[in-house]
């Protein structure tokens, strides 16, 4: 939600810089995420000052340039080069001085610079409307009519339009504040300052020309339907500063009506609706449900199926309006509109939730209405809304304000004792000043006495119903930054707390993974279809319903395309070594069932790191994944778990990891065909673990079991080298089992130092020379143990992997 600084100040007076503005709304649960510069003209003028032409003169060496000299304030004259016909001496201009930046209508912004022009010094720029962005127009320098003195900033002549815009992360719960003067209102609390309505005590009904009859036959739908007409009102452009409203806060001015609509919602929070009054058949406008099937063509020129709960804004005939989402186009104002009918409503935000929900309709009424306006302020609003529309489009009020309210919404009551507030907020407040804080929120007290009171609430603060709901209101205003932190901490209850904490272990293993030079990523859960088709799980996907773009169109299958994604962006930004992980969610539907499972992802390419004096970078390879994977694995206390290869399209090849039989997870090369789908050209390992195996795992041993530590050993280590002969397929990780299975715990280490493929052993066949390292804990290692040890893992190589020991 954008909220304009400088139409804030409209109704709450502030001296106070935006940023302290937007650290106060922050602290007191409006987060304001960040603060936009809004420039009505790019770049804002900013170095662009008014000068004098001098003098104008043909230049020496080029026939269609002109030598000038420009007076531009502070007794600065400053030679100018200048390709306009239209230049000449006496002349008021526009100059951008060195060093400017201007903001052309087309092309790229450019910087001015002191130059050399065919010879002759150019100490600045004498400007055209399409060279600082005010127009597309390049008839020739603007020749001003002004008084103003040499050097005026250029923005005080245009008059140029500059504001500060907050970007508020609005919660759920907050629809009391999405407006301008909802954020008042909580600034008026936190400021302790007086706030200022828009005034409508000079609404006055001109004529009764216009009568428009209204029933509501669904009161549950509709609490609360007021209307009013206006006649003679001529549809044209918006004035100025209502345009400039609008665009500071991202929207855009379509005419004076619908734009006088749009300021008001914005203004005060309540949805206004315009409909052409020549288009309500039969004079009458009627507040119901259609039957289901019907259909009905909204402004934007779709045909939509009607479901029986959905609300409308009907006439004597058909349906003009989808209630609080989505106008009609028959019944939208046009040019040609000269009569209208103004709605303002309050509708239940049940029904506009599920018309909104299944049409895929989300608008700013929709947004309000959802999360539940104000009923009472439903008139005030039609009425600041006619008076705007008079006093910008003409016309005439041509009816009474017709306001169907048949059971008005009471206020909400809340028992509130003063030792719950000291309890819950965790210090004792003067009851003046509590009483202040909520007088400033609007909120009454009613039925005080030593212990308590009754705060009165009214309807519009739908979040604020019970106790703990209203000391939290007190506690935001009186900020959480003023509670003290007391010196003996104590909890209201006692809790036994799991001995696993997956939280805990997942933030040991994101510090293990950014301590080995990796970056974590965070990637939307929402992706391209094309995606998972091209994994041939196309119809396991969980589409979404209400989608904002194909794009975005379904949930991910896979943490692949998504850091896939990432990397193509950095790669485009000249950024090719990267090491990237991230644990997040992966979604599939199966035989009608929604799977969610939690996958930790690790991505490699590139170089193993930047190129350097010291030695040559070499490429990322499977050995640094696998690396990556067994230090994880480590953290887990999985120890050697069996790997087999791996059959995977994804993969050009890789490794499956199982434990007992089940895959924990899979590593390799991936395709570079899948690769290229996200735009990635260079190689990328990937690695998926399966995240809750891992936790199972540890949660498996006890605290005691995983926290074992041992003496270092004071007796020397030992190595032994072995050359081994074997077939192709035979992996590192078969003799490694065979080893530890028969080493009788001395050996402590096997590490490969070089691998052998060629015709003198056979096609079929590879030759590993491995170091093995072996300790005793008690004594030292004896050659004749040694060589006994040595022994019988050669026999065991040769027996059940077929080994050929190298001698």
């Amino acid at each position: 939600m954008k909220i304009s600084v400088n139409w804030l100040k409209d109704y709450i007076s502030f001296k106070d810089k935006t940023e302290e503005i937007a650290h106060m709304l922050t602290m007191s649960g409006l987060e304001v995420e960040g603060i936009e510069v809004y420039e009505q003209v790019p770049g804002g003028l900013r170095g662009l000052v008014v000068g004098e032409v001098l003098t104008a003169e043909p230049h020496p060496n080029a026939d269609r340039l002109r030598k000038t000299t420009v007076d531009i304030g502070n007794r600065e004259i400053k030679p100018i080069v200048c390709g306009a016909p239209n230049v000449a001496a006496g002349q008021k201009v526009v100059v951008a001085t060195v060093g400017t930046m201007l903001y052309p209508a087309e092309g790229d912004p450019f910087e001015i610079k002191k130059a050399k022009i065919r010879g002759e010094v150019s100490e600045g720029m004498i400007c055209a409307e399409d060279e600082i962005g005010l127009s597309a127009s390049h008839e020739g320098i603007m020749v001003l009519d002004t008084d103003l003195p040499n050097g005026t900033p250029a923005a005080q002549y245009f008059n140029v339009y500059e504001d500060q815009v907050l970007e508020i992360g609005l919660t759920p719960n907050r629809a009391d504040a999405a407006s301008h003067i909802g954020v008042a209102r909580d600034l008026r609390a936190l400021l302790r300052k007086d706030l200022q309505w828009p005034s409508v005590d000079d609404f006055a009904i001109d004529n009764d020309n216009l009568p428009i009859q209204i029933k509501v036959e669904n009161i549950d739908a509709c609490p609360r339907y007021s209307g009013i007409t206006i006649s003679g009102v001529t549809v044209k452009k918006s004035p100025e500063w209502l345009q400039q409203r609008l665009q500071a806060i991202g929207l855009t001015p379509i005419n004076n009506i619908v734009d006088i609509t749009n300021f008001v919602l914005h203004e005060v929070g309540q949805p206004l609706h315009a409909f052409d009054a020549d288009a309500i058949t039969g004079g009458k406008v009627i507040v119901k449900t259609l039957a289901a099937g019907s259909t009905f063509t909204t402004l934007d020129g779709k045909e939509r199926k009607l479901q029986a709960e959905d609300l409308m804004i009907c006439n004597a005939k058909e349906g003009m309006c989808i209630a609080g989402v989505f106008g009609g186009m028959k019944s939208g104002v046009k040019e040609s509109t000269r009569n209208i009918f103004l709605e303002s409503a309050y509708f239940s935000p049940e029904y506009i939730r599920r018309t909104a929900q299944h049409h895929s309709l989300k608008t700013d009424a929709s947004f309000r209405y959802e999360r539940g306006t104000d009923p009472r302020i439903t008139v005030y609003a039609l009425k600041r809304a006619a008076m705007l529309i008079k006093e910008w489009a003409g016309g005439s009020i041509s009816s009474d304000v017709i306001d169907i309210y048949p059971d008005p919404q009471e206020d909400f009551k809340v028992k509130i004792t003063y030792r719950n507030i000291d309890r819950l907020i965790g210090k004792k407040l003067a009851h003046e000043e509590i009483k202040e804080i909520l007088h400033y929120l609007d909120i009454s007290v009613e039925d005080e006495h030593v212990h308590g009171f009754t705060a009165i609430v009214p309807p519009y603060r739908v979040d604020v119903q019970r106790e703990a709901d209203v000391i939290e209101e007190i506690l935001r205003i009186y900020g959480y930054d003023n509670v003290e932190t007391s010196a003996y901490l104590s909890a209201d209850f006692l809790s036994s707390f799991p001995e696993m904490d997956s939280d805990k272990l997942q933030s040991r293993i994101s510090e293990m993974m950014a301590g080995n030079g990796f970056h974590e990523i965070i990637t939307n859960s929402l992706t391209k279809p094309a995606y998972a088709n091209a994994m041939g799980m196309g119809a396991n996907s969980v589409e979404i319903l209400n989608k904002l773009s194909e794009d975005l169109g379904v949930m991910r299958q896979s943490l692949i395309f998504s850091g896939l994604e990432v990397i193509a962006y950095n790669i485009s930004h000249r950024k090719k070594n990267l090491k990237f992980f991230e644990i997040g969610k992966t979604y599939e539907k199966l035989e009608g069932k929604y799977l969610e499972k939690k996958q930790l992802a690790i991505f490699m390419t590139g170089n193993q790191q930047a190129e350097s004096w010291r030695g040559v970078s070499t490429e990322v390879s499977f050995h640094d994944l696998s690396s990556i994977i067994r230090k994880i694995f480590n953290r887990f206390d999985i120890v050697d778990p069996m790997q087999k290869g791996l059959e995977d399209p994804k993969f050009s090849y890789g490794l499956d990891y199982q434990l007992n039989g089940k895959s924990i997870g899979q590593a390799g090369l991936l395709h570079p065909k899948l690769a290229a789908l996200a735009g990635v050209k260079q190689a990328v390992f990937f690695a998926s673990i399966d995240w809750p195996a891992l936790l199972k795992k540890v949660s498996e041993k006890s605290a005691k079991e995983r926290l074992i530590y041992q003496e270092i050993s004071k007796f020397p280590e030992v190595r032994r080298d072995l050359s081994l002969v074997l077939d192709k397929q035979v992996g590192f990780s078969q003799v490694e089992s065979v080893a530890k299975k028969y080493s009788d715990t001395l050996v402590k280490d096997i590490n490969v130092f070089d691998i052998y493929e060629g015709e003198s052993i056979g096609a079929d066949k590879k030759a590993y020379a491995l170091s093995f390292i072996l300790q005793d804990t008690e004594r030292t290692l004896t050659d004749k143990v040694i060589d006994k040890t040595m022994k019988k893992l050669m026999n065991f190589f040769e027996k059940e992997l077929g080994a050929v020991i190298r001698k």
